[in-house]
């Protein structure tokens, strides 16, 4: 049997290539992007990146409609965007297996918030896997295609960033072949209005009573023996961390489906040992249910609802001792930051300059809002910036004048245009400037439909975004290059000054494309004042000195930034 060393997404890839599925939508999201990275290398499989996750859900469903089976991946706040149809799948049902895997991320190490999906599957009622290493994020991704098709309803498979992120060994298998039911007509089932939607609700609870009498019987939740004096029921990374800690001083009770949850399993393990523990990162979901059923159980009232478990505070806990001792190496706080030569750095420069308020949103971007630049004044999910903008405006008139919104050419894409539309539906003098930096950037460099290539590297139309802005509405659009820092401040004032919609698209591609030429990295020469007029652009490549300032020519990408910035010529990028 082969067997391979896998990340936990590259195993949920593997899951659907072994599944038979034929077709994978996405929108790239941290920490579920690899899971649709690796899928479009599996033999046979169609994967697509989506212009966002609601259209993702659909495309799939679409796909399992016709009878194929079928995979949408995402990160947490993705769902929100995809809830409306998968809400809806619930009732309707599949004609081949619909998998919708969703990565959590406690401790918010890339994300704006840390909502538990699994209020989603309790919601939705929607069914809900979650694996703990790899090995299961392959075997559970199989599992789920086959529970989808037996209880005719989308699964959710629940990551989180441990999980996705983390490698362990996975013993391959063969593929199963892929089959195409085909299409069935059946408007009772797949047409959602109100007479049809009461009766698909019933059968809902139906499967959902019928899946929680399986969960009672799995083995993928089972128990595993230890010390009868300490349980803990656990799912996902928390069991591995538990286990970590306590080792065989507790007995577990592991949990691989964690909605619906079993009742009389539960019941009998509680009974089974003195003290019960709920291991669970973010919300009291699991300990919820055991108190519903009248079980005696610790949980929140000793661990935190906020971020990811430690087996350190584990151990402490619940036996009072620590972990072994180890010597820690000290390591300086690194804050993210624009990467150096990033053309959105003299973009959020000049917004500093000028101090205006600017409506934010998700991206690489998002970094304008550290120190120094500090060029951002909200930011609340995709698309909102424009969207807020014209509430802004809408509120206060006044601020027409000095207010912006900011956003990447992805995220426009993604959530941003129907907010746009919205400005100029609605009559706000709006400036919007989409900083088009030719890729979507923050997730490592996905393809979306402005790039003009897919997710599997094939030709595809190129969105023009200028005419796409003057499609929805916008008559003065402008395009300037964000390292003509002084070209992009007058581009500003003049569209602020305007009673008008107008949009300003930074164009200037991510340094890190290997399409870019790089430049000669800067030197610093002996008319440097150590004034640190430079530094006031953020870049990593650069430091102050004693007598003057210094740039790692490991890092410069010989952007010139610094050198417009400089008055006394001590910036250059010839090389010696």
């Amino acid at each position: 049997m082969d067997k391979r060393l896998l990340l936990g997404n590259e195993a949920v890839a593997r899951g659907i290539y072994e599944a038979g599925c034929a077709l994978v939508s996405s929108y790239p999201g941290t920490p579920s992007t690899e899971i649709t990275e690796f899928a479009v290398k599996q033999e046979g499989v169609y994967a697509e990146w989506a212009p966002n996750e609601k259209v993702a859900v659909e495309v799939a469903y679409g796909a399992c409609v016709a009878g194929v089976r079928a995979f949408s991946g995402m990160k947490h706040v993705g769902l929100n965007v995809a809830a409306d149809p998968v809400f809806t799948a619930a009732y309707t049902g599949v004609g081949g297996g619909l998998v919708i895997a969703v990565a959590d991320d406690p401790g918010m190490h890339s994300s704006q918030n840390e909502q538990d999906s699994r209020h989603y599957a309790n919601a939705s009622k929607i069914p809900m896997l979650e694996p703990s290493d790899s090995q299961e994020c392959k075997d559970f991704t199989k599992l789920a295609f086959t529970l989808s098709e037996q209880f005719d309803t989308p699964v959710f498979v629940r990551l989180t960033t441990r999980v996705s992120h983390s490698q362990s060994v996975v013993s391959l298998s063969d593929p199963e072949p892929m089959t195409n039911k085909g299409f069935a007509k059946n408007p009772a089932k797949y047409v959602m209005v109100p007479a049809n939607a009461r009766l698909r609700h019933a059968l809902v609870e139906q499967h959902m009573q019928a899946l929680t009498t399986w969960a009672e019987k799995t083995e993928i939740n089972r128990i595993v023996a230890g010390s009868s004096k300490i349980g803990v029921i656990a799912a996902g990374i928390a069991y591995q961390t538990a286990r970590e800690a306590l080792g065989d001083q507790a007995t577990y009770l592991k949990l691989g489906m964690v909605h619906p949850l079993p009742m009389d399993i539960i019941t009998k393990f509680a009974s089974q040992v003195d003290t019960l523990y709920i291991l669970e990162e973010l919300d009291d979901v699991i300990e919820t249910h055991c108190r519903k059923l009248g079980i005696p159980c610790q949980g929140k009232q000793l661990f935190s609802v906020e971020g990811e478990y430690s087996a350190e505070k584990i151990r402490h806990v619940i036996l009072g001792t620590d972990m072994p001792k180890t010597t820690p190496h000290a390591v300086p706080n690194r804050p993210p930051v624009l990467c150096p030569g990033c053309p959105h750095r003299g973009a959020f420069h000049v917004l500093n300059k000028m101090k205006l308020t600017v409506s934010g949103d998700i991206g690489c971007y998002t970094l304008g809002a550290a120190p120094p630049l500090s060029a951002m004044d909200l930011t609340l999910c995709m698309g909102a910036s424009i969207s807020a903008l014209h509430g802004i405006l809408k509120a206060d008139p006044t601020m027409a004048s000095r207010t912006v919104a900011v956003i990447g050419d992805s995220t426009f894409l993604h959530s941003g245009m129907t907010g746009l539309l919205n400005i100029v539906y609605n009559q706000s003098h709006a400036t919007v400037l989409i900083l088009d930096n030719a890729i979507t950037g923050m997730t490592g460099h996905q393809q979306n439909p402005a790039t003009g290539l897919t997710l599997g590297m094939m030709p595809a139309p190129i969105v023009d975004l200028e005419q796409l802005c003057r499609a929805l509405g916008v008559a003065n659009v402008v395009v300037v290059d964000p390292h003509d820092m002084t070209a992009l401040e007058q581009s500003l004032t003049e569209q602020l000054a305007i009673q008008a919609p107008s949009v300003i698209i930074a164009r200037r591609p991510c340094v890190l494309l290997p399409t870019v030429p790089k430049q000669k990295p800067m030197l610093v020469g002996d008319s440097c004042k150590n004034c640190n007029a430079c530094m006031r652009i953020g870049c990593p490549a650069m430091q102050t000195g004693e007598r003057r300032i210094a740039i790692d020519p490991t890092l410069c990408t010989g952007c010139g930034l610094c050198q417009r910035l400089c008055r006394f010529g001590a910036l250059g990028g010839q090389t010696v």
